[in-house]
């Protein structure tokens, strides 16, 4: 798997590191039982700290993406669906910011549509 960063992007290392995970299991390129490369190796190849690697690994934890354990590493344990999902999910809060809506006419339009699909 291949994590890439981009400096010059205002996204915090942590959630580059995180956002790429994301998109390797939307892809179908990570699979449950899959393990995540090991910490201090991203951090080496990508030339930044083991601990920004770690807090996007943690960030992804949290998600319910991975299980994340001393000695063991970093495990993918969710189907990737929802993860395509929470990929999608990030994209729009982007795409809403930068429309200008606020998070409350976001999620008011969210819901049109969901009732709509009904």
């Amino acid at each position: 798997m291949l994590i890439r960063i981009d400096t010059g992007s205002a996204a915090p290392l942590a959630e580059q590191v995180a956002a790429a995970v994301r998109r390797a299991l939307a892809d179908g390129a990570l699979h449950p039982g899959d393990r995540l490369p090991a910490a201090r190796e991203v951090a080496r190849l990508l030339q930044i700290n083991v601990h920004t690697v770690l807090r996007g690994y943690q960030q992804l934890r949290e998600e319910g993406l991975i299980d994340l354990r001393r000695g063991r590493g970093a495990v993918v344990i969710a189907v990737p669906a929802q993860a395509r999902l929470r990929e999608a999910a990030i994209q729009l809060v982007a795409a809403a910011r930068e429309a200008g809506l606020s998070e409350s006419r976001a999620v008011a339009l969210l819901r049109d549509c969901w009732a709509e699909e009904s």
